[in-house]
């Protein structure tokens, strides 16, 4: 369980493939901190660390994973959010996030605000997710909230603080991103549907 507050950028230095899985090597500053078999957020994708060295660590995103996410698309040199799993005893202070992408979606505008950001992504609406005015979004594994939201497309606003220290600075128009819908959003609409 992640709360989409991220705690620092990683970047990409190995990609490995493995018959259909994908081996990443990922340089951070909180390398030093994790061990094996721990849960790490990598651009919203939960995965298990498999391997340590001083300043990196290495973890394997399989088929399924891939197929759903926008992990095959990166590259030696990606900047990478990076957040590891919350402690119970700690403050919420994103939103319940579970490290499960449920689809990818594609930045079609970027838009300076006088000292913020509008980005808007469009998805595959035909999957049944959704989203609402005010409700929550992970985005690459930020948790952020939606400005606009209609039936194939949302905004989110981004602060000079979130721009700074996610790899929102790296998205642009035609960049395709991770999607993590409400959780309790999901359910509602899964209990409607019904």
């Amino acid at each position: 369980m992640f709360t989409g507050i991220i705690e620092t950028l990683g970047e990409v230095t190995a990609l490995r493939h493995e018959g259909g899985n994908l081996h990443i090597t990922v340089s951070s500053g909180i390398a030093g901190e994790l061990k094996i078999d721990q849960s790490v957020a990598h651009n919203g994708v939960c995965l298990t660390v498999v391997a340590l060295n001083e300043n990196s660590h290495t973890v394997t995103a399989i088929e399924e994973t891939l197929s759903k996410s926008s992990l095959g698309q990166l590259e030696v040199g990606s900047l990478i959010n990076l957040e590891r799993c919350m402690q119970l005893n700690g403050r919420l202070d994103g939103h319940i996030v579970q490290g499960h992408v449920d689809q990818t979606a594609q930045c079609t505008a970027v838009q300076e605000m006088d000292g913020s950001w509008l980005y808007t992504f469009s998805y595959d609406a035909s999957k049944g997710n959704v989203t609402v005015e005010k409700g929550s979004i992970t985005v690459n594994g930020v948790s952020l909230t939606v400005v606009d939201s209609q039936e194939d497309r949302f905004s989110v606003a981004i602060i000079p603080y979130t721009h700074e220290h996610t790899n929102f600075k790296t998205i642009k128009e035609g960049t395709v991103v991770n999607l993590e819908f409400d959780i309790i959003g999901k359910y509602v609409a899964r209990l409607l549907g019904k």
